[in-house]
């Protein structure tokens, strides 16, 4: 015990723990990435939307939508699938299945895809390019959610959303065949809408797949790395929480200051009250 505290004392007084200014350098691309990657990711870099609509959330969805329009013709050129536009319990969703028909060891279980999209953007086409690959390789039925879009509508609009199709499909599927993925902000809800699952008291699914984007709050340096590498603005050093937060940096805003619900079996929640902020983070108290 007393090395253990003895440890623990060094790296608390460690100066690798205070703040580190590095000097402007040029970061080349990993040296890992294959030439087909690169060219993905020049091309990636080339769509992104101009500067001069990053305000204008309709323009902004309108360029992403002709961008998605893009992927889903070049994901229809290497997957061939059949789709459905339909509704579950008034939200609207696109069912996907691949051509050759569902795999007999996937044939009871589907899988719910959250598109990503910023929270405002990447229904239809968008949500489609996450649901296709996904669909054909696997031979399964995807289930991608319509969620309603901020700024028109704030948690929890999607995960809401999310749980109304999850628990039409526990009509047809035993909860431990149901899994529900999603990229980006589609990884949020994934998070998101797996704690307002709890919360209504629901079986939990089989499996979630939150990818890009997580259910926990932002923390250590990966916020003030993620924007000067991929040609965003560094984000201002901010104060941590007390040490009696578990949340070290609360999506950049310190008036996010409400007490977390703790009343079982309810999840532990709290709100950024920020304008800019559409969604809270939403985290379920088995994950404390």
């Amino acid at each position: 015990m007393r090395r253990l505290l003895g440890l623990a004392a060094l790296v608390a007084a460690s100066p690798a723990a205070a703040q580190l200014a590095v000097p402007a350098f040029t970061l080349p691309a990993s040296s890992q990435l294959s030439d087909e990657a690169r060219v993905v990711l020049d091309r990636m870099a080339a769509a992104t939307a101009p500067a001069e609509i990053a305000t204008d959330v309709l323009k902004q969805r309108a360029y992403y939508d002709r961008y998605n329009d893009d992927r889903l013709a070049e994901m229809r050129r290497h997957f061939r699938t059949s789709e459905q536009r339909t509704t579950m319990s008034g939200v609207t969703v696109d069912i996907v299945e691949p051509a050759e028909g569902i795999s007999r060891g996937n044939a009871g279980r589907v899988l719910i895809n959250v598109h990503g999209g910023a929270f405002m953007w990447g229904s239809g086409s968008g949500a489609l390019v996450e649901a296709i690959p996904v669909s054909a390789t696997m031979g399964i039925k995807v289930v991608t959610v319509d969620y309603r879009l901020a700024p028109e509508h704030r948690y929890p609009a999607a995960s809401e959303d999310v749980t109304a199709v999850y628990k039409a499909l526990l009509k047809k599927y035993r909860p431990e065949n149901i899994g529900i993925y999603g990229c980006s902000a589609g990884g949020v809800i994934t998070a998101q809408a797996t704690a307002w699952i709890r919360r209504a008291e629901l079986p939990r699914p089989g499996a979630i797949g939150s990818f890009c984007g997580t259910g926990a709050p932002y923390s250590g340096d990966s916020p003030y790395l993620a924007g000067p590498i991929t040609g965003g603005a560094a984000l201002p050093v901010l104060e941590h929480c007390p040490t009696s937060c578990r949340f070290p940096i609360w999506r950049a805003c310190r008036r996010a200051t409400a007490p977390p619900i703790r009343s079982h079996p309810k999840p532990r929640q709290r709100r950024c009250h920020r304008r800019c902020c559409s969604q809270a983070v939403v985290i379920s108290r088995s994950a404390r």
